[in-house]
């Protein structure tokens, strides 16, 4: 493994691990150990490793977590390594929340795709016609999804679906959409101010013990979130050319590109694009945040041993 990548940990001290595709996942007592790996996952498949990523990831989320306090609470306790979140553990909503402010995409499923393919009712939503690629919807809107398993496509479905597929109850639904497009209002907001735009995101929400809603997983990072440079986004649209993101879109687009939606294998991610990638992820955090990136010393495997030993020995869980 090279010292700039994590693939993978095992740290047998906490016990069974359980991953995702990006993350190890360890539950220690009333907690869970949060690994974000390099991994990369993109049209439901690891298509290699994008050096420091986990980490970008990982600390983007703690700061998102600290903006979004006011709005809604969240399962995140600390991050007591630069790969690592400490999280209380939750009960999963089994509907995902994605939020889109612009109508865009290249695979098949993408709201643009589907669009230019003539639908104009889309995931439940009426469109008007003359919507031009990549432009701003009049206001953002909900389209949630279940859950993908067993490395399968999330399934879309339609805000009605979600409450008469017996997912969540109505009310509860009520809550979560109110909350997700408040929390898209102020990522759109803080990334506005970073030179960026938010133009689409997933987000997971869950139940602690005691009934209350909680934003979990990760937050307004490349891999969850769509971001555009601002300052390049209309000369390029009126130009007919892409926007330039600073997200795994770019990867996506690279593979379309080639001929490349989904189908079948990709090819193997060449190292170039994983290093420029990199570069884009960090170059995203330090915009968002106002910091530094400041790279967690390797190699990671015993580095992250060594933290999570620390911060078992606080007290954190027995």
């Amino acid at each position: 493994m090279d010292s700039q990548t994590l693939s993978s940990v095992n740290l047998p001290f906490l016990g069974p691990k359980t991953s995702g595709k990006v993350r190890d996942i360890y539950r220690v007592d009333d907690k869970l150990v949060l690994i974000t790996t390099d991994r990369l996952s993109a049209f439901d498949r690891i298509l290699g490793l994008v050096p420091w990523k986990g980490q970008v990831l990982n600390q983007l989320s703690a700061f998102w977590f600290s903006q979004l306090a006011d709005i809604i609470g969240s399962h995140f306790v600390e991050a007591p390594d630069p790969n690592v979140t400490v999280a209380q553990v939750c009960t999963p909503l089994p509907v995902e929340v994605v939020v889109r402010g612009y109508i865009t995409g290249v695979t098949s499923t993408a709201l643009w795709y589907r669009y230019s393919q003539g639908e104009r009712n889309i995931y439940g939503i009426d469109f008007p016609d003359g919507l031009q690629k990549n432009e701003a919807l009049p206001a953002p809107i909900i389209t949630p999804t279940t859950k993908a398993s067993d490395g399968g496509h999330d399934e879309r479905i339609t805000n009605a679906q979600a409450v008469s597929l017996g997912l969540v109850e109505a009310a509860l639904w009520r809550r979560v959409s109110e909350a997700a497009i408040a929390i898209f209002q102020r990522g759109q907001e803080i990334a506005r101010r970073a030179g960026l735009i938010l133009v689409d995101t997933k987000y997971e929400f869950g139940l602690t013990p005691n009934g209350d809603l909680v934003l979990i997983d990760e937050v307004h990072t490349p891999d969850s979130s769509r971001f555009w440079i601002a300052d390049t986004y209309a000369a390029r649209k009126a130009a007919g050319q892409e926007p330039e993101n600073f997200d795994k879109e770019y990867v996506r687009l690279y593979y379309a590109a080639q001929g490349y939606r989904g189908d079948g294998d990709p090819m193997p991610l060449p190292a170039e694009l994983a290093n420029e990638l990199s570069q884009r992820y960090i170059r995203t955090y330090e915009l968002l945040t106002g910091r530094a990136f400041e790279r967690g010393e390797t190699p990671v495997a015993a580095r992250i041993a060594r933290n999570l030993e620390e911060w078992r020995s606080r007290g954190v869980a027995k």
